[in-house]
């Protein structure tokens, strides 16, 4: 099963609902990477919210993804990490210093919106 990758504006955001396994994990780099390069978006939101926790490999591969998105000139935004996969990742030694981090949605979409150079409160199109 794939993750969803939806777009808004120049943004990717990504919703992981269940744990991942090894495959899921890497066939989500390859589209997230894809994507990427496909729509030329600025910025990605990771929300972690459903993830109780995550073994070394997938911990990995999400250092990865942030490294690879920043590579190709992305702004990555973690949100909704939850105590032990923190925990985790801090263990296993994966370097978050270029990642913004946010509680939830609502202020990661904020953050990402200030990283870009951009203001938060005004909308991004008409209406």
């Amino acid at each position: 099963m794939r993750i969803p990758i939806l777009k808004l504006y120049q943004y990717l955001i990504i919703s992981i609902q269940w744990e991942l396994d090894d495959q899921t994990a890497l066939e989500f780099q390859e589209d997230l990477l894809n994507k990427l390069h496909e729509t030329g978006a600025n910025g990605v939101l990771i929300d972690l919210t459903s993830i109780d926790f995550i073994d070394s490999f997938i911990a990995k591969v999400l250092g990865d993804v942030i490294k690879m998105a920043n590579l190709m000139g992305a702004k990555v935004v973690i949100t909704g990490i939850q105590p032990a996969v923190a925990i985790t990742l801090v263990e296993l030694g994966v370097h978050m210093e270029n990642v913004i981090t946010a509680l939830d949605l609502e202020k990661g979409i904020k953050n990402l919106q200030i990283e870009l150079g951009e203001n938060p409160w005004e909308s991004s199109s008409p209406v």
